[in-house]
C-alpha cells in the first residue's frame, strides 16, 4: 500500500537544494524517492483501469515526466522541477487524450486531468463537440459531486468567441476555454495515507464521465 513520506521528504530537500552539485550527491536520495513513487503510479495504473477501460498503459514509464527542467525560456533557471507527475491515460504521458493526472509537490499537490493545452486541431474539435453537445457537457461540469470536488475548470480562456463560431449560440462562453481541464487539491498529510490510491481513485471516478465526453471529440 502506498506511503510516500520518503518521497515527500525528497521533494521539500530538493525545494530548498535545487542545484546539480546537491542533486549528484543525493542520486541515492532521488532514486529512492522517484522509485516510490514509481511503485504508487504501478498500483494507480490497475485502480484507474478497473473503471476506464481505455486505458491501455503497463507500467508507470509511459505516465511520469522528467524531473530534469528546460530552462532555456524561463526566468527560473532552478535546474530541476519540484514535483514528480504522472499522466495516466491513453497512448501514455504524450497522448492528446483526456486522463487522470497527478502532480505531487508539497504545498502545491493536486489530481485530476482532462486536456490542457490541446494542439490547435485538437481543441477546435473540443470546443465544437462542447457547443454541439452543451446540455450534455453542463449536466457533467455543473453536477454536485463534480463541482464539489473539482469546482470550474482551469480558467484560462479567451475574452471573445473564437474565430469561427457563432456568437450568438447561448452556451458560446463554454467555447472560450484554451483547456478542459480540472484540478483538485490534495493535502500534504495524505501521502502518507496507507489507502491513497483507493482515495485517488474515488476522485478520478468523478471525472470518468467529464474524460469520456472529451475523448469522444477527438477519437
Amino acid at each position: 500500500m502506498a506511503n510516500l513520506q520518503h518521497s515527500f521528504n525528497f521533494l521539500v530537500d530538493l525545494r530548498l537544494n535545487n542545484d546539480r552539485i546537491w542533486f549528484n550527491n543525493n542520486k541515492e536520495y532521488y532514486l529512492s524517492a522517484l522509485g516510490e513513487f514509481e511503485s504508487f503510479i504501478n498500483e494507480m495504473i490497475p485502480v484507474l483501469k478497473s473503471f476506464d477501460n481505455t486505458i491501455d498503459v503497463i507500467s508507470a514509464k509511459e505516465c511520469m515526466f522528467r524531473i530534469y527542467k528546460d530552462v532555456r525560456f524561463s526566468a527560473n533557471k532552478d535546474p530541476y522541477k519540484t514535483n514528480f507527475g504522472a499522466y495516466i491515460v491513453k497512448g501514455g504521458k504524450k497522448s492528446p487524450y483526456a486522463g487522470y493526472y497527478i502532480h505531487f509537490e508539497p504545498d502545491s499537490s493536486f489530481i485530476g486531468g482532462g486536456i490542457y493545452m490541446p494542439q490547435p486541431d485538437v481543441l477546435l474539435k473540443l470546443r465544437t463537440h462542447v457547443l454541439n453537445h452543451s446540455a450534455e457537457f453542463k449536466s457533467i461540469i455543473f453536477s454536485d459531486k463534480f463541482k464539489e470536488f473539482f469546482g470550474d475548470l482551469m480558467d484560462e480562456k479567451l475574452k471573445t468567441p473564437p474565430k469561427g463560431f457563432p456568437k450568438d449560440h447561448p452556451d458560446i462562453a463554454l467555447a472560450f476555454y484554451k483547456s478542459y481541464a480540472v484540478g483538485h487539491n490534495i493535502p500534504n498529510e495524505m501521502w502518507s495515507d496507507a489507502n491513497l490510491s483507493d482515495k485517488f481513485a474515488e476522485i478520478f471516478k468523478l471525472q470518468y464521465n467529464f474524460n469520456l465526453f472529451l475523448n469522444n471529440a477527438i477519437k
